[in-house]
């Protein structure tokens, strides 16, 4: 095909870029991140359209193909050695999620002295935003009982902790 494409057949030689390519990215996906492959493919392709005059035919197209692949692997690896690395700072923000861990659990705790049906329904309607006639169709309770339940269930939770802060 590469011979063709140097005699001017447009069709051959586009054929001959997407086989090329597809080839490429194969021989690069082992020895390059996922990030540069489709770079240095498309260098390697512009180096070939840019150097088709210099193949001769009688010799191994693979061979001529591949010693540019390789050409500018070693290229981009150099490349890479000199670039300038920028330190990473020990002290970088992580945000602290142990309060919403703890505030998940204790609201887990709380919901755990209701019943199933209470339970279900404030979590679906109060924590996950669900509406009422949502929540009656995932729970399977009417939507009358679903207010009744998230009625009975808050006050029920109301009661709890005014308890339990009084025996502190």
């Amino acid at each position: 095909m590469m011979a063709a494409a140097q005699n001017g057949n447009s069709q051959a030689y586009h054929r001959l870029l997407s086989q090329v390519a597809i080839r490429l990215r194969s021989y690069y996906a082992r020895r390059l991140p996922q990030a540069m492959i489709d770079d240095t493919v498309q260098e390697v392709l512009v180096a070939i359209h840019l150097k088709r005059h210099t193949y001769d035919p009688s010799r191994s197209f693979e061979v001529w193909l591949m010693a540019i692949a390789r050409y500018k692997w070693i290229d981009l690896l150099r490349s890479l050695k000199t670039k300038a690395t920028e330190a990473l700072d020990d002290d970088f923000p992580i945000p602290d999620h142990g309060e919403a861990v703890e505030n998940a659990r204790a609201i887990d705790q709380l919901l755990a002295t209701l019943s199933p049906a209470q339970s279900d329904v404030i979590r679906l309607v109060k924590l996950q935003g669900l509406s009422i006639e949502e929540a009656s169709a995932v729970s399977g309770q009417s939507a009358e009982l679903v207010k009744v339940n998230i009625h009975r269930g808050i006050k029920k939770l109301i009661s709890f902790l005014r308890v339990g802060r009084n025996a502190d």
